[in-house]
């Protein structure tokens, strides 16, 4: 959280298409994603970050583990009541991938977590700016 303000002036000063994200789990310390967005938010506004930079940050948070996302976009469901399988680096890629394809839909998907259907929105918001 410390480190975001330094990463949104530095994508400002790379200029061109660089977009910062933000990815981690709201866990036991936050209510909701809303609420960890808020908390760096609240981070940024000390740093003297405007609102227009912090909102374009991407931010993806899961509930409460992000292993749970894997299982779930690899499979097709999860158990948030129990931590999600660790996995091996090329199965969090695919996971990307199909968190891409099912986000860049816009449709309603059965089962998905709501942490990842919020995420999915932030996605989105990103993939409109870049058109």
């Amino acid at each position: 959280m410390a480190r975001l303000p330094s990463e949104i002036k530095a994508a400002a000063k790379a200029g061109g298409n660089t977009t910062v994200m933000v990815w981690a789990d709201v866990d036991d310390n936050m209510a909701s994603p809303d609420a960890l967005k808020a908390s760096f938010w609240a981070e940024c506004q000390r740093a003297r970050i405007t609102r227009e930079q912090f909102e374009e940050v991407v931010f993806t948070l899961a509930e409460d583990r992000i292993e749970n996302w894997i299982e779930f976009l690899n499979t097709g469901s999860t158990d948030e009541s129990r931590e999600g399988p660790r996995v091996k680096d090329s199965e969090a890629v695919q996971a990307a991938l199909n968190l891409a394809e099912l986000c860049s839909k816009g449709a309603p998907v059965p089962n998905m977590p709501a942490s990842l259907q919020w995420s999915c929105q932030n996605w989105r918001t990103l993939k409109q700016r870049m058109i």
